[in-house]
């Protein structure tokens, strides 16, 4: 006969959960904080450029539509 499987409550299921996110939780390598500020400092970097980048492009396109519209107009 095949076995029956107890289904567990919910409160077991979630007491489950926090006891594997805690066992996975310990597996995991800590940047030290030199490396979470080298981190930092790269994301804030690369936000920067990009933002340069679209600021320029749109100053670009703002006047490219300017023109089109001066020479519609007359």
């Amino acid at each position: 006969m095949a076995e029956a499987t107890k289904k567990e409550g919910f409160f077991a299921r979630i007491k489950r959960m926090f006891r594997e996110m805690r066992s996975e939780l310990k597996k995991v390598v800590w940047p030290t904080k030199r490396q979470l500020l080298n981190n930092v400092l790269v994301v804030l970097v690369c936000c920067l450029v990009v933002g340069a980048c679209i600021w320029i492009f749109d100053a670009v396109a703002a006047l490219v539509v300017q023109g089109i519209i001066s020479l519609v107009t007359g």
